[in-house]
């Protein structure tokens, strides 16, 4: 038999924290909102400090910077989506004479192509089927959710940098004077390694970009812009990012010829060893410092709860959960005093860096 007894207390215990994870699930849209903010304004922050040092008023710095990002966002967006409809439309109309194009080229190489059927098979698609009025609506839809959101999390962003200090002492103001030490040194690892990968992935994204950019312009492929700018965006992905930022720009080049496109494709390759090798560790350093596969399965938990939100988020949101073990497990193992928490996590930066 299995006895139990709760007191009133411990029932209402229950009734809480019950009601607390209810809220949380209703809230979750929210929930996310606000810790991609978060991570947003810790990246942005050193940059806010240094500008309020040299003399720019808090408010001025934060509005300066997010109209220079929404600047360069909208002009990616305008540069990017008439090349991709375009292409897509060259794509649509001449996709018979690509595939058979193709089949030769298959067969030059060596390839039994005779029963491929390429060319049929492409002119048999239904393109009124794929992309029908309701599938339209249905992605506008989410087109306008997408932008909504993206302008609240820039609202919200806004006002975490510009309140910075007045949130960060509201917090302390719950936290014992003998952990505050604790707290101080905490925040600044979750800054530095949180912030530090944001601003390293939009490094290796701008390289990318223009190394794409080049390739395309040497080869001789249009809206070679365009396709850079589409790579940068694809390089943000993990894992799967490389894929997305090759083939755009893979089947833009072949639609002038096969030969164009084994160009790119083996350029953009090499490149891709080359950022994964020897890149992406020299800009992380210490940043991102996560087992390949942690990184793996933290991909794909965030996919399979968030979709391409979580993916986005699943390595700032894995290096923070780094930071809060090792820090803890470090503390334990040496028995640190109040007086002498160790900086875990962090690259080497002055600490007037990060207020």
């Amino acid at each position: 038999m299995i006895r139990l007894e709760l007191s009133v207390r411990g029932i209402l215990a229950i009734a809480l924290a019950l009601a607390g994870i209810w809220f949380f699930v209703q809230l979750w849209p929210l929930v996310l909102i606000i810790t991609t903010s978060f991570i947003f304004m810790a990246a942005l922050l050193p940059y806010i400090e240094w500008m309020v040092r040299h003399g720019i008023n808090r408010v001025v710095a934060v509005l300066l910077m997010l109209f220079a990002i929404l600047a360069v966002f909208g002009a990616m967006v305008a540069i990017v989506a008439p090349a991709v409809v375009d292409e897509f439309r060259d794509l649509q109309g001449n996709l018979p004479e690509y595939a058979a194009d193709f089949e030769t080229f298959a067969a030059d190489l060596g390839f039994n192509t005779e029963r491929w059927d390429l060319p049929e098979r492409a002119a048999d698609i239904d393109w009124n089927r794929i992309i029908s009025g309701s599938q339209v609506v249905d992605y506008g839809q989410r087109v306008l959710v997408g932008i909504l959101t993206g302008l609240t999390i820039a609202v919200i962003t806004a006002y975490l940098l510009v309140e910075t200090h007045r949130l960060r002492a509201f917090l302390f103001r719950f936290i014992p004077p003998d952990r505050e030490a604790d707290a101080h040194h905490f925040l600044r690892a979750l800054e530095r390694v949180v912030g530090g990968y944001v601003r390293g992935q939009l490094i290796t994204s701008l390289i990318i970009g223009v190394y794409t950019m080049v390739v395309l312009l040497a080869v001789g492929v249009p809206n070679a812009v365009a396709f850079g700018v589409l790579a940068a965006f694809a390089d943000i992905i993990p894992l799967v990012g490389a894929f997305i930022a090759v083939v755009p720009a893979t089947i833009a080049a072949y639609q002038e010829s096969p030969t164009q496109a084994v160009i790119v494709l083996v350029a953009l390759l090499i490149y891709q060893q080359f950022e994964d090798r020897l890149l992406v560790p020299r800009i992380y350093g210490q940043t991102l410092n996560l087992p390949a596969l942690v990184v793996l399965l933290a991909v794909l938990a965030g996919a399979e709860l968030m979709g391409i939100v979580g993916v986005l988020l699943a390595l700032p949101a894995a290096a923070a959960g780094r930071v809060v073990l090792d820090y803890y497990l470090e503390r334990r193992a040496n028995g640190f005093t109040d007086d002498q928490v160790p900086q875990v996590l962090a690259p080497d930066e002055p600490d007037e860096a990060i207020p």
